[in-house]
């Protein structure tokens, strides 16, 4: 019996999606943002020489065709990663109304998001009063800091000080459709913090706000402020039953890595890790050792998306693909005959691009253990049918590519 493990490399697109001019960032459309060729573009340029240096570096991603699935996508520039596939490979294309973690997940997963997701105005304050008087009541506080669009770094800067004073929860918005929540472990309390965000979330999912997210964070005024691993995702529930369901049903095992179980809500998932992307990387390995005959592995890697997209990083983006690069080549030498390894990503991120939401890209399709091939532009619900179709499990939408 076979394997599959499909890897999320979150928001590492590579541009060309054809509806990115009804996607912005303020008010710039996303037209022409492309997160891999832009890296490799500045990398080439000697613009990304934080920690790095040169050409973009990425040879075992390269060989499975993410350089040939970039300029497929967008017809862009991508130098350094010219290597002729030894992969399966493409691009996808999404058609969820949304350009945001469960956008993508679920529709990777085989279920497009079937409502518009509600939003706040870009306004300060941005929350209504009822909504703030929840929180209120179920943080047994006065008030509430923030109540605006913000990065998340940012605004923990900004107020941590005074939310450490006056112990009122940070709550603030992005283009995403999310509602965070930043607190301080040690004065606010980690458990407090995610009761509250677990306690609020059905009155936010009824407005179909997508996720509400714990943003816990330690530190002092002297020392600076430092978000933790320990963020949660209170996520809506699929609309339907999901790829991790199809084959969990199918009497398979299914293991997620990352924030695969606070986006499916667990549904469908036997067992799920959680931690930076250094730990997440050796629980991916050790599925590979581990993992059962007819099993899914599903994982998350998050901080090329955290870390450097959010954070307009190029340097860091190269550097985080190309440890990336490195750890899945050693993955690949642990595959077994008959595991099937795709690596996908959710939405973009461009850390060349104006503000610091989300791009609209289409992702790249790259899989190893399924010979060589081009599938040219696939839809995302394409990924859930062809995992399903490898397992043995039949999919209720979607095609194989392979």
């Amino acid at each position: 019996m076979t394997r599959a493990f499909l890897v999320v490399m979150d928001s590492v697109g590579c541009g060309g999606a054809p509806d990115a001019g009804q996607f912005f960032n303020g008010s710039v459309p996303d037209t022409g943002s492309n997160t891999l060729a832009h890296i490799a573009q500045a990398c080439a340029a000697g613009k990304a020489e934080d920690g790095r240096s040169g050409p973009l570096k990425v040879p075992n991603l390269d060989a499975l065709g993410l350089g040939a699935a970039t300029r497929l996508s967008s017809g862009a520039n991508v130098p350094g990663l010219d290597a002729a596939p030894s992969g399966v490979w493409g691009a996808a294309t999404e058609h969820s109304p949304g350009k945001d973690t469960p956008s993508g997940h679920w529709e990777l997963a085989g279920v497009p998001v079937p409502w518009n997701w509600g939003y706040f105005p870009v306004v300060t304050p941005c929350f209504d009063t009822d909504l703030v008087a929840q929180v209120c009541r179920l943080a047994d506080t006065d008030a509430i800091l923030g109540n605006c669009h913000a990065s998340g770094t940012v605004i923990i800067n900004e107020m941590a000080a005074e939310h450490i004073r006056t112990g009122y929860p940070i709550c603030y918005t992005s283009a995403d459709s999310v509602f965070q929540i930043a607190a301080h472990e040690d004065h606010f309390g980690l458990e407090k913090l995610l009761k509250l965000c677990r306690d609020l979330a059905p009155a936010l999912h009824a407005m179909k706000i997508g996720r509400v997210i714990a943003r816990p964070f330690v530190g002092d005024a002297k020392n600076g402020f430092t978000r933790t691993t320990n963020r949660r995702d209170y996520a809506i529930a699929p609309p339907e039953p999901v790829l991790t369901n199809w084959v969990q049903d199918a009497g398979r095992k299914v293991h997620g890595v990352g924030k695969i179980g606070d986006i499916f809500t667990m549904a469908g998932i036997d067992d799920c890790s959680k931690g930076a992307d250094a730990k997440l990387m050796k629980d991916l390995h050790k599925w590979a050792d581990e993992a059962e005959d007819g099993s899914l592995t599903f994982a998350n890697f998050v901080e090329f998306d955290s870390l450097y997209g959010h954070r307009r990083d190029i340097s860091g983006y190269a550097r985080a693909l190309e440890w990336f690069d490195v750890e899945i080549g050693a993955f690949m030498d642990k595959m077994r005959e008959g595991d099937l390894l795709i690596l996908t990503a959710d939405h973009g991120n461009d850390p060349s691009w104006v503000g610091t939401d989300h791009t609209r890209e289409r992702v790249p399709v790259l899989c190893a253990g399924a010979g060589t091939k081009e599938v040219g532009i696939v839809d995302f619900i394409d990924v859930a049918a062809t995992i399903a179709t490898h397992l043995g499990v039949t999919p209720p939408r979607g095609r194989s590519f392979l």
